[in-house]
C-alpha cells in the first residue's frame, strides 16, 4: 500500500473521464505519485481497451482474464467504478465525485460533456478551484475542433510521418508511423506537466482552471529540432531513416552478425570511431573532418563506415566502442530489454497482486525522487471494482441509495472471483 505521507501528489484526487490511452496515460503518471484516481466508466463494458487483446492477463490456471495488455499498461493505482452518465442520476453522481476532487480529467467529444451539465463551465459553478482538463484531438477551438482525432491520424497531420521512415530513393522508403502511439503518450505527458502547473498555481491563489489540451498541437511541438530546422531554414526536412538530419554519423549499422547504433555527438567521437575501425584518414579527409562537412557529403561518407562496420561484430564493435569513448549501443528486442542488467538494477519492471491472475508484471515508473519516489499501490482495477467503496466512503451514500442505483443499471459491480 501507498504512504500519501511519503508521496509528492498524496494530497490530490482526480476524477478520471477519460479512456483508451493519452487520459489515462496522464491519470497513471499522477497515480504513481501518489494521488487517488477515481477512474470512471461505462457500466458493461467499460474503456475501450480492456477487449484490445490478445493477448490478455492469464490466471493461475493460464486462463484468459478480462483484462488486455493494452488495458494494465496504463492504468495502475486507480480505483474503479462504474456510472451511466447518460442519465441524470449518473451525472449527480459525477458531480458529486467532482466536488470531492482537486482534478477533472475528460476525452469526450468537443461539447458532449456539456449536455450532461458536466463541462468545465458547469462544474466551476460548483467548485471554482476546480483543475479540470480536457484531451481532445484537434483542441477546443479551430476548424477541426469537431474532429475525432486518433494517433495514427495525428501522427500524420502533424508532420511526424514526414520525417519517419527510410528515404523515398532507398528500398522500403516512405512514411513510417511510430511503432507506439506516440502523440497520445506525450499528450498524457504535457497533460501530466499541465495538470501539476495548475495544481501549484490553485495552491498560490486559490483559482482554478482550464486546460484544453490537444494531440495535434503536441504533435507538432514535439517534433522539436526538425520543426526548428524548417521555421530556420525554409527548408522542408524529409526522412532519414535511422539517420539522423544534424549529425553524421548518427544512425545504425550493419555489423558482421547484427546491427548497432552508432551517435557520434562531436569531432573527436567522431574521430575516435574511425580510428577504431581503423580507417583513420576518414577523420583527416577535409570532407569529413566537421560536422557540418559530413553532412554535406553524407552520401559519399556513409557508404566508407558501412563497410567498415561491416568487418567486425556488434559484440567487437561495442566493445571497442565502449572503451574508445564513442556513444553506441545494440538494437534490443524487448526480451533483451527486460533482461538487461541496467534495467533490473533501475526497477523497470515491477510485479504486483492482482484479484483474478494473482499477479501481474507492469512497466516501472521511470520518475525517480529521492523524498517521494513514485509508489506503485494497486493493480490496474477491474471494471467497477471499487464502486461501493467510492460511493460509501468519498460520497457517503446510504447502503439503500447505493442499492437502488445498482437495481436501475446505473452503477455495476465487478466481481473479482471472477
Amino acid at each position: 500500500m501507498q504512504d500519501k505521507n511519503k508521496t509528492a501528489l498524496g494530497h490530490i484526487r482526480v476524477l478520471d473521464l477519460t479512456r483508451v490511452l493519452a487520459g489515462p496515460w496522464c491519470a497513471q503518471n499522477l497515480a504513481d505519485l501518489g494521488a487517488d484516481i477515481i477512474k470512471v466508466e461505462r457500466p458493461g463494458s467499460g474503456d475501450d481497451t480492456r477487449s484490445w487483446g490478445p493477448p490478455y492477463l492469464r490466471d493461475a490456471q493460464g486462463n484468459n482474464t478480462t483484462e488486455a495488455a493494452y488495458y494494465l499498461s496504463t492504468n495502475r493505482g486507480k480505483r474503479a467504478i462504474t456510472v451511466d452518465i447518460a442519465t441524470t442520476q449518473g451525472q449527480q453522481i459525477i458531480r458529486d465525485l467532482a466536488l470531492q476532487s482537486d482534478v477533472v480529467l475528460e476525452n469526450y467529444k468537443v461539447g458532449q460533456l456539456k449536455k450532461y451539465g458536466l463541462d468545465y463551465e458547469s462544474l466551476k459553478q460548483l467548485k471554482p478551484d476546480l483543475v479540470y482538463c480536457s484531451i481532445t484531438g484537434f483542441g477546443q477551438t479551430g476548424p477541426y475542433a469537431h474532429r475525432a482525432g486518433y494517433d495514427f491520424i495525428i501522427q500524420g497531420m502533424g508532420g511526424f510521418m514526414s520525417i519517419t521512415g527510410e528515404r523515398d530513393d532507398l528500398p522500403g522508403g516512405g512514411p513510417q508511423k511510430a511503432g507506439i502511439a506516440i502523440a497520445d503518450l506525450m499528450t498524457g505527458m504535457y497533460s501530466t506537466i499541465a495538470v501539476m502547473a495548475a495544481l501549484t498555481h490553485r495552491d498560490r491563489t486559490g483559482e482554478g482552471q482550464y486546460i484544453d489540451m490537444a494531440l495535434l498541437d503536441v504533435q507538432v511541438a514535439m517534433l522539436a529540432n526538425m520543426s526548428s530546422n524548417y521555421l530556420t531554414s525554409g527548408q522542408v526536412p524529409t526522412r532519414q531513416g535511422n539517420a539522423h538530419a544534424n549529425i553524421v554519423p548518427y544512425q545504425t549499422f550493419a555489423s558482421a552478425d547484427g546491427h548497432i547504433i552508432v551517435a557520434t555527438g562531436n569531432d573527436g567521437q567522431y574521430r575516435k570511431f574511425v580510428q577504431a575501425g581503423g580507417r583513420p584518414e576518414l577523420a583527416d579527409d577535409e570532407r569529413y573532418a566537421t560536422n557540418p562537412a559530413r553532412v554535406q557529403h553524407r552520401d559519399a561518407l556513409v557508404p566508407l563506415l558501412a563497410d567498415m562496420v561491416k568487418q567486425k561484430t556488434r559484440h567487437e564493435w561495442i566493445h571497442l566502442l565502449e572503451a574508445a569513448g564513442v556513444p553506441c549501443g545494440p538494437i534490443n528486442t524487448l526480451g533483451d530489454v527486460f533482461d538487461n542488467p541496467q534495467v533490473i538494477a533501475r526497477d523497470m519492471c515491477i510485479t504486483l497482486p492482482h484479484p483474478s491472475a494473482g499477479e501481474v508484471r507492469l512497466v516501472g515508473n521511470p520518475i525517480k525522487m529521492s523524498a517521494t519516489p513514485a509508489q506503485y499501490g494497486a493493480p490496474p482495477p477491474l471494471l467497477g471494482q471499487h464502486t461501493d467503496l467510492i460511493l460509501r466512503d468519498v460520497l457517503h451514500y446510504p447502503p439503500e441509495k447505493i442499492a437502488e442505483l445498482k437495481d436501475l443499471g446505473i452503477i455495476t459491480n465487478q466481481d473479482i472471483k471472477k
